[in-house]
C-alpha cells in the first residue's frame, strides 16, 4: 500500500465504524422500542433483557453491513471529489481502479463475512430469539391462561402432499406441544378423501415416530361419491405411519422473512417433493440471502462513479443519493418477487435480478466516469 492507499482506508474505515455503530445504535432503539414493554409484561428480568439484545443485534448484520459499506463510501469518496485530491492523483495518470484497489480488495473481504454471517450467525440469531421471544410469550400468557392456550396458534393448515394427508388443528399449543381440535383427512391420489381422523386432542411421540390420538373418530368415505361408509369412535389411537414433524408444521405457518437460512432450506425440500406453490416464497427469499453475498462487491461499483461525478458539493449530498439508490433496489426486488410468485421467472434468477440490475446501473456510471 502507498501513501494514498493509507490515507483512503484511514479516511473511509473512521467513518464506516462511525456509520455502523450510528446503524446498530438505531437498530438497539428500534428493537428496545418493539420488545422492552412486552418483555417487562412477561416478567423478564435484566439478564434476559439483554441476552435478547446480544441474540437478536445479530441478525441483522447481513443487511447492515452492506449499507455501512455504501453510506460510508458516498460521504467519503465524495468528501475527496470535493478536495481535489482523487483529481490531483488522476492528473499524474493513477486511474480509478488503482486508487480504489484497497476498497475492491475489502469489499471481497467484505463478501466472505456476509456469506458466514448469512449461513451461520444469522441463521443461529434468527432461531434463538424466536426462542427466546416464545419463552417470554408463554410465561406472559400462562398468568391468565388455561395450559393449553399458552403459545397457541390458532387455524393451523398442513398439507403434506407426497403422503397424501391434509392435517387442521383448531389450536396447536406450543407450550404443551398438542393440538386441540384436529382433523386429519388421508387422500388417494386424486385427492379424494377416504379416511377422517377428527379427536379432541393430538400429539407428537418423538420415540415412537408417530402420532396419538384422543377422544375422537375415525370416518371412512366412499371416495368416488363422498358418502360416509363407517364411523368407528375410540378413546386413544397410535398412528405409526403418520410422520409429520410439528416444527415442520410450524415454520409453514411463519412468513418467508422470519425464517433463518436452514429453515427455509428445510420448507424447500418439503415443498419441492410435493411441488407445491407455496415453494416459490421460500425459494425466492432462500437464494436472495445467497445473493445478498455479493451486495459488497455491487455496492462498491455502484458508490464509487455515483460518488466521484458531478459537482464537487457538501459530502452530505452523496449520502442522500442513496436513497434513490435504496428505492431502486426496491422496485427491482418487488418486480421480481411479482414475476417470480406468477411463475414467469425462476426463484433464484428473480433473487438474483435486484443486483443484476443494480450492477447494470454500475456499469452505466462507469461509462459515463469513463
Amino acid at each position: 500500500m502507498n501513501t494514498f492507499d493509507r490515507h483512503l482506508m484511514k479516511e473511509w474505515l473512521q467513518i464506516l465504524v462511525l456509520v455502523l455503530v450510528a446503524v446498530c445504535g438505531l437498530l438497539f432503539v428500534q428493537i428496545c422500542y418493539d420488545d422492552f414493554r412486552p418483555m417487562l409484561e412477561a416478567g423478564a428480568r435484566g439478564r434476559e433483557f439483554w441476552r435478547y439484545l446480544l441474540v437478536t443485534m445479530p441478525s441483522f448484520l447481513g443487511i447492515v453491513i452492506p449499507l455501512a459499506l455504501l453510506l460510508s463510501l458516498l460521504f467519503t469518496l465524495t468528501k475527496l471529489h470535493r478536495s481535489n485530491e482523487l483529481t490531483a492523483m488522476r492528473a499524474v495518470g493513477v486511474g480509478f481502479m488503482r486508487l480504489t484497489r484497497p476498497i475492491w480488495i475489502f469489499g471481497v473481504l467484505a463478501c466472505g463475512v456476509v456469506w458466514w454471517l448469512n449461513s451461520s450467525v444469522v441463521p443461529w440469531s434468527v432461531e434463538q430469539s424466536r426462542t427466546l421471544d416464545e419463552e417470554m410469550q408463554f410465561r406472559r400468557q400462562a398468568k391468565t391462561m388455561p395450559p393449553d392456550f399458552v403459545g397457541a396458534v390458532y387455524g393451523l393448515v398442513f398439507d403434506n402432499a407426497s403422503e397424501r394427508r391434509m392435517w387442521f388443528f383448531d389450536r396447536y399449543s406450543r407450550a404443551l406441544q398438542r393440538g386441540i381440535g384436529v382433523s386429519v383427512s388421508e387422500l388417494d391420489r386424486q385427492r379424494r378423501e377416504y379416511v377422517r381422523i377428527v379427536a379432541s386432542q393430538a400429539w407428537y411421540d418423538m420415540a415412537k415416530r408417530g402420532w396419538y390420538f384422543r377422544n375422537g373418530r375415525e370416518m371412512r368415505f366412499d371416495p368416488d361419491n363422498g358418502v360416509l361408509m363407517a364411523s368407528q369412535p375410540f378413546s386413544t389411537v397410535f398412528q405409526p405411519t403418520f410422520h409429520e414433524d410439528p416444527p415442520l408444521m410450524l415454520l409453514a405457518d411463519q412468513r418467508p422473512r422470519d425464517l433463518s437460512f436452514f429453515e427455509l432450506r428445510r420448507l424447500m425440500s418439503h415443498y419441492a417433493l410435493d411441488k407445491n406453490p407455496r415453494e416459490v416464497l421460500y425459494a425466492i427469499r432462500y437464494y436472495s440471502l445467497v445473493a445478498d453475498t455479493l451486495a459488497p462487491l455491487v455496492v462498491i461499483a455502484i458508490a464509487i462513479p455515483f460518488a466521484v461525478t458531478g459537482v464537487r458539493v457538501n459530502p452530505a449530498v452523496g449520502v442522500s443519493k442513496s436513497i434513490g439508490l435504496f428505492f431502486l433496489y426496491y422496485i427491482l426486488n418487488t418486480l421480481a418477487e411479482s414475476l417470480a410468485v406468477k411463475g414467469l421467472l425462476e426463484p433464484d434468477l428473480a433473487a438474483w435480478l435486484p443486483d443484476m440490475g443494480m450492477a447494470a446501473v454500475a456499469v452505466w456510471l462507469y461509462v459515463r466516469l469513463r
